[in-house]
């Protein structure tokens, strides 16, 4: 605003209007919460601006998906049905993991490296064999991988609990829960 001088202009504190009454006082502390909370997240975002640990998960987790998807086109013998729409339900599963891993990724600040290739390079699944032929042993196949993904998960639990990335905690354990919650259905068609 000119006050009265050509070319010179006062500063006025666009709050300043809330400073005289009870709701403003409010008003200004939840303003100052909220930028507090703003700058811990950007600090964060810094903090991990492409971490490793999330991307070995999203390469298990792709490599995962491609072994169940593998599983489900293959099944074949007596319970073929039931092993066929099993396959499918642990694809289903291991995808929504892909995502929430790959959307972490991106909050921080990072890129994903979810192609099929890094995947490949940066796993640490066991192989999935392609000379088997019975529903059985892809049941063993795929279960021994969602075994092994289900540890490096949690082993990923600890890494983000260390360096305190709670976000990170929280969506690692929701998988773990489901990897777990998923792997008796495997491991019983494969017994």
């Amino acid at each position: 605003m000119p006050d009265g001088r050509r070319g010179q202009v006062f500063s006025v504190d666009p709050l300043a209007i809330f400073d005289f009454s009870p709701v403003g006082s409010l008003i200004r502390r939840l303003l100052a919460r909220m930028r507090r909370s703003i700058v811990r997240f950007l600090l964060v975002r810094r903090q991990v601006p492409d971490w490793p640990l999330l991307q070995d998960r999203l390469a298990e987790a792709v490599d995962f998906v491609t072994q169940a998807k593998q599983a489900h086109w293959n099944a074949k013998g007596p319970n073929f049905l039931a092993l066929d729409e099993l396959f499918d339900q642990v694809y289903e599963h291991a995808s929504e993991h892909v995502d929430l891993i790959a959307e972490r990724i991106v909050q921080l600040g990072g890129t994903t490296e979810g192609m099929l290739r890094v995947g490949a390079s940066r796993s640490r699944l066991p192989k999935y064999p392609v000379s088997i032929a019975h529903g059985g042993e892809y049941a063993q196949a795929l279960s021994h991988s969602l075994a092994c993904f289900g540890e490096e998960v949690r082993a990923g639990i600890d890494k983000a609990d260390e360096i305190r990335d709670r976000d990170t905690v929280d969506i690692l354990t929701q998988i773990s829960r489901s990897v777990d919650k998923a792997l008796r259905f495997p491991e019983a068609h494969a017994q």
